[in-house]
């Protein structure tokens, strides 16, 4: 075994558990105490200043400048009595990460003293460098003004001794360079829309909120491991790797007992998650082995989106702490499953009702039908769009792979709530509904609470499927920034609802009963979306065959999907709600686009040097071995027809297969019947076929190389990631199988890579 590899097992193999000390035993007791939230602003802030700025959190108002100062002055007494020494403004650039500008507190004064300071202008604006992260074209090197503001709607936090004030990022000129812009003008957007509609039934409902509760799937590797393997360092996945003899085929990790080492690292990332206000409710084993899941509660989602982007940043912390490191690739391990990050949404009113949950009366549940129906339409008009809010490298490994949902956008609902739309479309038609039909259709609609109680079965197949109260967008991928998904969703709803709210309108100015008017908009809706509800196996090939039938777009690879940003509906759309202009759009697409680039460009020039550095010269070295194991038995054996040939046949003296005359008798490999002759049968087969393993990653290599560089030598981005795509992309995979042909017959004393039976079933 290489010395590294052995280094590594028996690292893991002394390691124990840390142990873990929550302040409290229980949560409630420190839930929350390094952000500062209602409680903490209520003991720092004047009385006043906090109904102002609790007012401004709770109707979505920008807070007023001139009471900066007062909350800066609390917000710095706060953070200096949880020993924070330092502030800085914490915004999520289009690299997909966090980022943060340390300033300290410490202030200089006369007579060589000093104080601790923080003013409503350092808590409402900074001014960090905008040439350096992803812009598209917005910023250049010579353009570096950019400014962090402040986003009261989400709490500031404590990490280390830092006070983190959460902010949205822009350019000098206005446009946006982060996730968390165009997300806050999506959901206010969806705010006003839903509003608008919900007035159709409750005059009380005065603001929408979008809800997000998102499920984290991670694997967790021993440190060790990481630290032997260049390609999960660098990449985040294996980009080699032969399948173990088992895997998660026995089924027995998902919902198994959570290993000790495991839970204890567990125990401690979800304590630091409390203190932070992330209401971490779920954890359990995946089904992968070493794969897990955590999930919180329901929360507004720009809140839930900025508590996700902590997390993730969180876990790969703690993990340091316990001698693991956290895997968030989409696809860290070849052959089985990997890692999502399956976006719970819904829309939530001031009055408490959950849009997307029927309620006890047919008034209740026309409202539910009305949100719910209006999604659908929104999915289906956009599909595309959705597609494109998810794309990435990563994905790309997981999507279609059967373990996640294919890359064809389709909604499940259940076979019940297909009766119901069934029946709104068979009922409601263009004249006036009998009043049997009303009465037949208002019972039906009133049953929906009952019939969903033990009918909300979920597909877990389904990209975006109907799970009771909720829809679930299972497609994103499980390093993502929750922002994309939720912009552009939140978008497309938004502006089906606003359509909708014109419709009815129209109808209601010819003198048309409401509730009919409501139900004839709907009807149109269900027939022109029916093509994309599907309650089968999304994973089946027969699914993709149905869908192509349907016209339902099967875009499988990160370019092609990208591409629909900036197709002239989507521009039209974002443009039309100002959640982002035509130069933000083609900033973003391009971002998107050289992200992609570049992943593969790493990946592949990985896989280069860990071929040509590791695993050809332990193939050789085998080689070597079996050659000197031939050239032994030789000497045991000479004289005997079937040695001459086999070491013959292994210099390339003879070919395989071919017959020779020696001393009067016709000879061929293995013919001579002999325990001696399969014998050097099998020696010469593996030095052949660890030639040619050698010779062919060698010239994939070369090949892969020469690619690169006509990727390298195209100006256009979208070119160049076609190129990537197309023609470096494929290389990556015919490289590993001859990589991981190797592995199988290798020596296991020479092999160089931590292998996958160590990785994933080592505790």
């Amino acid at each position: 075994m290489s010395e590294l590899r052995f280094k590594a097992l028996e690292e893991t193999h002394n390691r124990v558990p840390v142990a873990v000390n929550p302040p409290s035993d229980q949560i409630s007791g420190f839930f929350g105490e390094n952000i500062f939230g209602r409680q903490s602003m209520r003991e720092f802030l004047a009385e006043d200043i906090f109904k102002k700025v609790t007012d401004a959190i709770d109707h979505g108002h920008p807070i007023d400048r001139k009471i900066a100062d007062h909350v800066a002055a609390g917000m710095k007494a706060w953070a200096i009595s949880k020993r924070a020494t330092h502030f800085t403004h914490w915004f999520q650039p289009l690299h997909g990460l966090t980022a943060e500008k340390h300033d300290s507190f410490f202030n200089p004064i006369e007579g060589g003293r000093s104080i601790e300071r923080f003013e409503g202008s350092q808590l409402v604006q900074q001014e960090p460098d905008a040439s350096s992260f992803p812009s598209g074209g917005l910023r250049s090197t010579f353009e570096a003004r950019g400014y962090t503001a402040w986003d009261p709607s989400s709490p500031a936090f404590i990490t280390g001794k830092t006070l983190c004030v959460p902010s949205v990022y822009i350019s000098y000129t206005g446009e946006a360079l982060d996730y968390k812009t165009p997300l806050l003008r999506a959901l206010s957007v969806l705010d006003k829309a839903a509003t608008d509609v919900c007035q159709y039934f409750d005059k009380n409902v005065t603001r929408v909120i979008a809800t997000l509760g998102w499920e984290q799937e991670y694997f967790l590797i021993d440190k060790a491991f990481v630290d032997v393997r260049p390609d999960l360092l660098l990449t985040g996945r294996t980009l080699f790797g032969m399948a173990s003899a088992r895997g998660q085929q026995l089924e027995d990790h998902y919902f198994g007992s959570i290993p000790e080492r495991a839970m204890a690292f567990i125990h401690d990332f979800e304590t630091e998650a409390y203190k932070l206000g992330i209401p971490v409710r779920t954890r359990h084993n995946e089904v992968a082995p070493n794969q897990f899941e955590c999930a919180p509660v329901f929360e507004e989602v720009n809140l839930s989106v900025d508590h996700n982007q902590q997390l993730m940043d969180l876990m790969d912390r703690v993990s340091r702490r316990h001698n693991l490191r956290v895997l968030l690739h989409e696809k860290p391990f070849a052959g089985i499953n990997g890692s999502g990050k399956h976006n719970n949404w819904s829309m939530a009113t001031n009055t408490g009702r959950n849009l997307l949950s029927p309620g006890k009366t047919p008034k209740n549940n026309l409202m539910f039908l009305t949100f719910f129906i209006n999604a659908i339409k929104a999915v289906h008009d956009h599909a595309n769009l959705l597609r494109a809010s998810i794309a990435s490298a990563n994905n790309d490994h997981r999507l279609g792979a059967n373990e996640a949902p294919p890359a064809i956008m389709s909604i499940f609902i259940g076979n019940h709530l297909n009766m119901i739309l069934d029946e709104i479309v068979k009922k409601v038609k263009k004249e006036k509904m009998t009043p049997e039909e009303k009465s037949e259709l208002k019972l039906n609609i009133g049953k929906i609470p009952e019939i969903l109680i033990d009918n909300t079965d979920r597909n877990r197949t389904s990209p975006f499927a109907f799970t009771g109260n909720k829809f679930e967008f299972r497609a994103v991928g499980s390093s993502a920034n929750c922002a994309s998904a939720m912009t552009v969703l939140n978008t497309i709803v938004a502006d089906r609802l606003t359509e909708f709210n014109k419709e009815v309108d129209s109808l209601l100015k010819k003198g048309e009963d409401k509730d009919e008017a409501i139900l004839h908009v709907l009807r149109n809706y269900i027939v022109s979306s029916k093509r994309i509800l599907f309650d089968g196996n999304n994973y089946s090939a027969d699914w993709v065959k149905e869908a192509e039938k349907r016209g339902l777009s099967n875009i499988n690879t990160t370019p092609l999907a990208l591409d629909f940003f900036v197709k002239k509906d989507a521009m039209h759309l974002f443009e039309k709600h100002h959640i982002l202009n035509e130069r933000e759009i083609h900033a973003r697409y391009e971002i998107e686009l050289e992200n992609y680039m570049k992943r593969l460009q790493i990946e592949s020039r990985l896989a280069g040097e860990i071929a040509m550095n590791q695993i050809i010269p332990a193939a050789v070295k085998y080689q070597n071995l079996l050659i000197e194991n031939v050239r032994g038995l030789k000497m045991i054996f000479e004289g005997e027809p079937v040695v001459t040939y086999a070491v013959e046949e292994a210099a390339g003296v003879v070919s395989p297969g071919k017959q020779k005359k020696k001393s009067g008798q016709t000879i061929s490999n293995g013919s001579a019947g002999t325990a001696t002759g399969d014998m050097y049968s099998t020696q010469v087969g593996l030095i052949r076929e660890t030639g040619l393993h050698i010779g062919a990653l060698r010239s994939d290599v070369k090949s892969m190389v020469e690619e690169r560089k006509k990727a390298n030598s195209i100006d256009n981005i979208r070119e160049k990631a076609g190129a990537y795509c197309d023609k470096v992309k494929p290389y990556l995979a015919s490289i590993r199988k001859h990589a991981d042909k190797l592995e199988m017959t290798v020596d296991n004393e020479l092999w160089p890579l931590a292998k996958y039976r160590e990785m994933l079933f080592t505790k």
